[in-house]
């Protein structure tokens, strides 16, 4: 009996290490498959714009100022700003320039753009700025009224024929020679006064400052931010108030970002940035 028993018990046991090795060497169930990375965890970046932005050479300052602004206000827009005389600008432009936005010293040289299918149908008005004469800090020569621009021996920094500025400059010089007390020659011999021609007024006020030259007309913001000349008075009712338009360029890979920049400068915000630079409203 006990014999039996012990065979019985000796049976179990190498059924339960049979069962037991079975268990061991069962093959592992397949890991799951990694799951795919999610499409939806990156937020697409938003686009960027870029603008180039030509502008008359008055601008620059006001501009530095009015991108730092508008970039600020519209993440993703970036600015890149071009200055000199809008004479200049428009003949880039039509020559393949790559601007996106024309921001000039007058109407006539965006108007070209769009007479000739470079711009858009209209113009923009987004500021004025008023005239005044400039003399060197120390005035050696004694410049007091603008009257003194004809006197013999008055070195008078002017612009090229097609600025904008030598064309206001005209207006206010013909404008003066109607003047009580001025010579009837005035026209004639504030021309004959012209020592040079530069670019650009930004250029204009620069060499008046350094005592290269006796005085020139300028725009008043230009001559404002410029610490090295002293005004000379124009009479009012003689000024000439210039008239400051954009346009958008056909050619421009942004056209909606450019209208957005143009609408914004000639908006409040744009116009209380002009404003402290001493442009005037546009109407």
């Amino acid at each position: 009996m006990r014999s039996r028993l012990g065979v019985v018990l000796s049976v179990l046991a190498v059924v339960l290490v049979a069962c037991s090795a079975s268990g061991a060497t069962s093959p592992t169930a397949p890991a799951a498959p990694a799951a795919s990375p999610s499409t939806a965890s990156t937020a697409p970046s938003a686009a960027t714009a870029e603008l180039t932005i030509y502008a008359a050479s008055s601008l620059k300052s006001a501009l530095d100022k009015a991108r730092t602004e508008y970039e600020a206000a519209n993440p993703g827009t970036r600015l890149v700003i071009s200055t000199d005389a809008s004479s200049a600008l428009e003949t880039k432009i039509e020559q393949g320039a790559p601007a996106d936005v024309f921001l000039s010293a007058d109407t006539a040289n965006p108007q070209k753009l769009v007479d000739k299918a470079l711009a858009s149908a209209s113009l923009t008005n987004f500021a004025k700025n008023k005239l005044t004469v400039i003399v060197p800090k120390d005035n050696p020569a004694r410049v007091q009224t603008p009257a003194d621009l004809a006197k013999a021996g008055i070195k008078v920094i002017a612009a090229g024929d097609a600025v904008p500025i030598t064309k206001y400059a005209d207006q206010l010089v013909g404008n003066l020679a109607k003047q009580p007390g001025y010579p009837a020659d005035f026209v004639d011999a504030y021309n004959a006064n012209i020592a040079s021609r530069e670019d650009n007024v930004g250029a204009i006020v620069a060499k008046v400052g350094m005592e290269q030259g006796d005085a020139g007309i300028v725009y008043m913001t230009d001559a404002n931010a410029q610490a090295d000349v002293a005004l000379v008075d124009v009479p009012p009712d003689a000024d000439v108030i210039a008239t400051y338009a954009g346009t958008v360029v056909k050619s421009s890979a942004n056209p909606s970002a450019s209208n957005a920049f143009l609408t914004w400068l000639a908006g409040p915000d744009g116009q209380a940035v002009l404003s402290g630079f001493g442009f005037l409203p546009p109407t």
